[in-house]
């Protein structure tokens, strides 16, 4: 589980640090990504918080892979990502 954690640290770094060098609205590009990384499937990323990115073939099955863990965890671990997403979201949107 140590390993996804950290892959889910890179990936969510990675994603922070793209979306200040495009200079779009951070928290929204993150806030997306995370809602969907929790419960959308792979190609909903790259539809959706990806779109405009050339995600590579190396990259996407990082994202796969990432999913894939995300997917195995315990139904109430899961339900508990949700529930922080949704509390960060609401604190997003009061700022």
């Amino acid at each position: 589980m140590k390993v996804s954690s950290a892959l889910l640290l890179v990936a969510l770094t990675l994603f922070c640090i793209c979306g200040l060098a495009t200079g779009e609205d951070n928290a929204e590009f993150f806030m997306d990504f995370l809602q969907t990384l929790l419960v959308g499937t792979p190609e909903e990323l790259y539809e959706g918080p990806l779109g405009k990115y050339n995600v590579n073939q190396d990259a996407k099955a990082a994202l796969t892979e990432l999913k894939s863990c995300i997917d195995g965890l315990q139904p109430m671990h899961k339900a508990q990502l949700v529930q922080l997403l949704v509390q960060v979201m609401g604190s997003v949107d009061d700022a």
